[in-house]
C-alpha cells in the first residue's frame, strides 16, 4: 500500500475540515462586537448574525450529495475551497448585517458541502482497516480549525475596534492554502466505476494507492455491489435502516449542546464570572482539549471501535452536563464550570466528535451514498441552526444561571445512551460493500 499517497490525500481533503471548524468557531470572538457596532437585538442578532452561516450550512448538507454525485467528489470539494475564500474575504469586508449575513450564508454553504464530500471522498479511498481513523482525519481538522480560531481571536482581540474584521478575514489564507492543495488529488475511484463508467481511470487510482494488492479484487466487489440491483430513491424504503442510524447519530449530536459551548462559550464563561480576557483564554483551553482528546479518539477508533468511543463519550457527557448544571445553581465558583466544560469538550471529542461523520460516511450503500451522507450531515446542521438560535434568547432569560440548558443537554445524552446500546451496529474493520449487505437488508 503506497501509505504516503493514501495519507496526502486524505489530509488534503480534511483540510476543508480545517475551514469548517475555522469558520464555525470564530464566530465567538466577533459575537459582543458585532451586536454592539450594529446596536442588533438579541432576537435579530441569533437569528442573522449566529445563525445564518447555519442556515447556510444546512443548505450545503441538504444539497450537497447533488454536486458530489453528478459532478463529482473532486470537483465539489474545489467549489468548496472557492466558498470558503469569498465568505472569509466578505465577512471581514462587510459594511452592514445584512452584508455580513450573506457572506456568512455562503461559509456556510461551503461547511454543509464539505461535511458530505470530504468524509465521503476519504471513505471510498480508504482501506476497511484504516477507514476510521482516516475519515477521522476530518474531525481532527475541525477541531484544530478550532482551536485555531480561539488562539487567533484571543491574539486579535486587542488591536482595535475593527478586530473582530481580522479575526474573520484570517480564514482567507488556509481557504486560498486548501483550494489549491485539492487541486492535486484525484477522482474517487469507487465514484469513477459507479457514476462515470470509467474503470480504466479508477483502476489507476487504485493501483497509485496499493501497488501491491489485488485491484481487480476490489474491482469486482465495486461492480458487484451493483450488479442485479434496481435503483430505488433513497426513501423508497429499502434504506430505512441506514436513515434512521445517520438521522439519530446526527440528531444526538447537537442535542449535547456543542455548537452552543462552542458558538458561545465566551458568553457562559463570562455568566460564570469571568472577565471577558480570560473567558477568551479559557475558550483556547477548550479548544486545545477538544484536540488532545480528538487524537485519543483518533487512536482508538479502528481498535476499540465506533460504538465503545460512543459509549465512553455518551457517559461522559451525561456526568459533565450535569456537573455544569450543578456549579450554575449551586452558584459554585466559575473553576467548576470551566473544570466540567474541559470534561463535556473531552466526552465529546473522543465519542461523537471522532465517530459521526465516519459512520455517516460508511452506513449507505454505494449508489445512493452522497444523498445518504447528504441526509445525515442536513439533519446534523437542521439542529445545529436551531440549538444555535434558541439558546441565545435562553441565555438571555436566564441571565447568569443558564443551569436548565445544561440539565436539558444531560437529559438528552441519557437517550442517546440507550440509542447506542440497543440500536447502534459496530462498523470498525468491515468493507463500505459488505456493511451494505448487513444493513440494507437489515429489518
Amino acid at each position: 500500500m503506497n501509505k504516503t499517497k493514501l495519507l496526502y490525500w486524505s489530509v488534503t481533503v480534511a483540510v476543508s475540515g480545517f475551514l469548517f471548524g475555522f469558520d464555525t468557531a470564530v464566530i465567538s470572538g466577533a459575537d459582543k462586537p458585532i451586536q454592539l457596532l450594529w446596536d442588533t437585538s438579541p432576537l435579530f442578532h441569533g437569528t442573522f448574525i449566529m445563525s445564518m452561516a447555519l442556515w447556510g450550512t444546512v443548505v450545503g448538507a441538504l444539497w450537497g450529495g447533488v454536486p458530489s454525485d453528478k459532478i463529482g467528489r473532486k470537483k465539489t470539494l474545489i467549489w468548496i475551497g472557492v466558498l470558503y475564500l469569498v465568505s472569509a474575504v466578505g465577512s471581514g469586508l462587510a459594511w452592514d448585517p445584512y452584508s455580513f449575513s450573506i457572506f456568512r450564508f455562503i461559509g456556510g454553504l461551503g461547511v454543509g458541502a464539505s461535511s458530505v464530500a470530504a468524509p465521503m471522498y476519504i471513505s471510498e479511498i480508504a482501506p476497511a482497516d484504516k477507514r476510521g481513523r482516516l475519515v477521522a482525519l476530518y474531525q481532527f481538522m475541525i477541531v484544530f480549525g478550532i482551536l485555531m480560531a480561539y488562539v487567533s481571536n484571543y491574539f486579535l482581540g486587542g488591536i482595535g475596534e475593527n478586530a473582530w474584521r481580522w479575526m474573520l478575514g484570517s480564514e482567507a489564507f488556509p481557504a486560498a492554502a486548501y483550494l489549491l492543495m485539492v487541486l492535486t488529488v484525484p477522482e474517487s475511484p469507487r465514484w469513477l466505476v459507479l457514476k462515470k463508467k470509467d474503470d480504466k481511470t479508477a483502476r489507476g487510482i487504485l493501483q497509485q494507492l496499493n501497488p501491491q494488492g489485488n485491484i481487480d479484487e476490489l474491482m469486482k466487489a465495486i461492480h458487484h455491489s451493483e450488479e442485479g440491483k434496481v435503483h430505488v430513491g433513497l426513501f423508497s424504503g429499502k434504506y430505512k435502516w441506514p436513515i434512521m442510524l445517520a438521522f439519530l447519530i446526527a440528531f444526538f449530536n447537537q442535542l449535547s449542546g456543542i455548537n452552543f459551548v462552542i458558538y458561545y462559550s465566551p458568553r457562559i464563561l463570562e455568566a460564570a464570572g469571568m472577565d471577558a480576557s480570560n473567558a477568551l483564554a479559557s475558550t483556547a483551553g477548550i479548544g486545545l482539549t477538544n484536540l488532545i482528546f480528538t487524537m485519543l479518539g483518533m487512536y482508538l477508533i479502528d481498535r476499540s471501535g465506533r460504538k465503545m468511543l460512543m459509549l465512553i463519550g455518551s457517559i461522559g457527557y451525561i456526568l459533565s452536563l450535569i456537573g455544569v448544571a450543578w456549579a450554575f445553581k449551586s452558584g459554585a465558583e466559575g473553576f467548576y464550570v470551566v473544570l466540567f466544560l474541559f470534561a463535556f469538550i473531552a466526552s465529546h471529542a473522543v465519542g461523537q466528535g471522532a465517530v459521526i461523520w465516519v459512520f455517516i460516511s460508511e452506513i449507505f450503500p454505494n449508489s445512493v451514498r452522497a444523498f445518504g451522507n447528504a441526509l445525515g450531515c442536513g439533519t446534523h446542521w437542521v439542529f445545529a441552526a436551531l440549538i444555535t438560535l434558541v439558546t441565545l434568547f435562553f441565555m438571555e432569560m436566564f441571565g447568569d444561571n443558564p443551569w436548565p440548558l445544561f440539565g436539558f443537554f444531560a437529559g438528552m445524552m441519557v437517550l442517546q445512551l440507550l440509542f447506542v446500546l440497543f440500536m447502534m451496529p459496530e462498523t470498525k474493520g468491515v468493507s463500505l460493500e459488505e456493511l451494505e449487505e448487513r444493513l440494507v437488508g437489515k429489518k
